[in-house]
């Protein structure tokens, strides 16, 4: 809503500040880490009040980790709608409110986090360790999927531009047309970045650290994209809109740091899948306003790494009836070695930092 002050710049100069994406990015960061710092507190009381604590799966195959882990039995989870509340609060305060783009990833996020929060509700509040059925979670996001593709059809100029993926590493653009393939291909970042991105929240600072760092890739990938003259210097397609999505980006920096705060080990509170899937889903869906779904596996790297351990852990039982892996998700299997949480969260947090580092280094490596 602050973005309209800049119309009044005639009346005082200094508010055509608001009118640029890099100062109300900055502002969003602020105030989304201010608002998580200021409202965690009494969330996480409320959610104790609430008696929504995290369950502790005991299972004699992976007792060692149950008692790594044992301290961590009723501390508050579903802190996931923090997140949300903070960046949709940022957002709609310092993004431009008639930008379309803002209104799907704000639109995903709060789509996604509803469906997170029902797996956590089901997960604590009616006891059932299995959540929602696996089949509900995976129709939703191809709804959510089906929506963006006709969410960004009805709103473009041109229509077809959204059925291209952009192959990054090239000067000339190097394109395939998806077609009518195009909500499988949707269906399949959002899926799978959801879930990787769920399947990382398993330690204090992990899922939110790394969500962090993609996060800030966007930002920059948005803001370039957005402004013609960039987009077109670095051989990327330019997006109409797409530099708001980097104030959006910022204010999801700004939250994630605000929940870190209260995530870091030992975590007074945790993201559950209301966060999880809502971060993972937004990030998805950024990556495909911006075309840069591809570089999203680079930026990513860490929830690729974590979704590929349980991949091939699942295969190889089920092929040899030996286990690659001590234990998956991958971070867990690091612990049952002997790393300390901590040591394998900071150590996660720099993999996902180079991550993307290598996935900004894309935008000169063309």
């Amino acid at each position: 809503m602050l973005y309209y002050l800049s119309n009044f710049s005639h009346v005082w100069e200094p508010f055509n500040v608001f009118r640029y994406e890099t100062f109300r990015a900055m502002a969003a960061a602020l105030t989304a880490l201010l608002l998580s710092l200021a409202m965690g507190p009494t969330m996480i009381v409320l959610l104790t009040r609430l008696k929504l604590g995290q369950p502790l799966r005991l299972k004699s195959e992976v007792r060692e980790l149950a008692d790594l882990h044992s301290s961590k039995k009723g501390t508050p989870t579903m802190g996931g709608l923090l997140i949300i509340l903070t960046v949709a609060l940022s957002s709609l305060l310092w993004c431009d409110p008639t930008n379309k783009l803002v209104w799907l990833a704000l639109i995903s996020m709060i789509f996604l986090g509803f469906i997170g929060f029902a797996d956590d509700y089901e997960k604590v509040a009616k006891k059932n360790s299995k959540g929602i059925r696996p089949w509900h979670k995976l129709a939703a996001q191809l709804l959510l999927a089906v929506f963006v593709f006709e969410y960004l059809g009805f709103f473009s100029t041109y229509p077809d531009e959204w059925h291209r993926l952009y192959i990054p590493f090239f000067k000339t653009a190097a394109v395939i047309d998806m077609g009518l393939l195009t909500v499988v291909f949707f269906a399949m970042v959002i899926m799978g970045t959801s879930n990787a991105v769920n399947l990382t929240d398993g330690l204090d600072g992990l899922a939110i650290g790394c969500s962090i760092t993609v996060a800030m890739t966007y930002a920059i990938f948005s803001y370039v994209t957005g402004n013609a003259k960039l987009a077109t210097y670095l051989f990327l397609q330019p997006v109409s809109g797409a530099g708001e999505l980097a104030v959006f980006c910022a204010a999801l920096v700004g939250s994630g740091l605000g929940f870190l705060w209260f995530n870091c080990h030992p975590a007074r509170v945790f993201m559950g899948d209301t966060g999880s899937l809502a971060l993972g889903g937004v990030l998805s869906v950024i990556a495909i306003c911006v075309h840069q779904e591809l570089v999203l596996v680079i930026a990513g790297g860490v929830f690729v790494m974590e979704a590929m351990s349980v991949v091939l852990q699942v295969a190889s039982f089920k092929l040899t009836g030996k286990r690659i892996f001590a234990m998956s998700p991958i971070h867990h299997h690091f612990e049952l070695k002997g790393w300390d949480e901590t040591t394998v969260t900071v150590r996660f947090w720099i993999l996902s930092l180079i991550a993307s580092l290598a996935a900004l280094a894309t935008l000169k490596l063309r």
